[in-house]
């Protein structure tokens, strides 16, 4: 899916990854599956583009002066997690648990029924906690990450600008 992506065009590629994201920057199984994957394409497609060796290509010297701008091909595609450290200070992170299950609320109302919460598992127990006013606290700090992660923010100060 990414190379084909990137074969038509798409140069400005967002992965944005909820499970096992609680150690984000070491990485976790999940992240890392997506970003070995942006990776392998990203390389895929630059070596059927540019061919073998396209990196100690003439055409790449001044691939280090453009290493952070759009034009340094590993910027193509990137990887965030939904919710940063910052964004999960003050708000239950966990599986199944008062977090997770708060967010559902506030999404997916339909999609949470209280009353199956079981004892038997420790991660789903806080779930009693939840509430939708809690998961629209949680819902509100990931969109606030996302926006500023995609670059909106920037785009939005942009176009009051001009």
């Amino acid at each position: 899916m990414l190379t084909g992506l990137l074969r038509i065009g798409f140069r400005n590629i967002h992965l944005v990854i909820h499970h096992q994201t609680e150690n984000f920057a070491a990485g976790m199984p999940t992240d890392l599956a997506f970003k070995l994957a942006a990776r392998q394409a990203i390389f895929a497609f630059l070596e059927a583009e540019r061919g073998e060796g396209w990196w100690g290509a003439e055409s790449m010297a001044d691939y280090y002066k453009q290493q952070s701008t759009a034009d340094d091909p590993f910027n193509w595609i990137k990887a965030h997690p939904l919710m940063l450290a910052s964004v999960m200070e003050g708000y239950p992170f966990d599986h199944a648990g008062q977090g997770e299950t708060s967010l559902l609320m506030a999404l997916l109302p339909e999609g949470v029924d209280k009353s199956r919460i079981s004892e038997d598992e420790w991660y789903s127990r806080s779930a009693r906690e939840a509430s939708v006013e809690l998961g629209i606290k949680g819902r509100d700090r990931i969109l606030a990450h996302l926006r500023k992660a995609l670059g909106v923010e920037r785009a939005n100060a942009q176009g009051a600008r001009n």
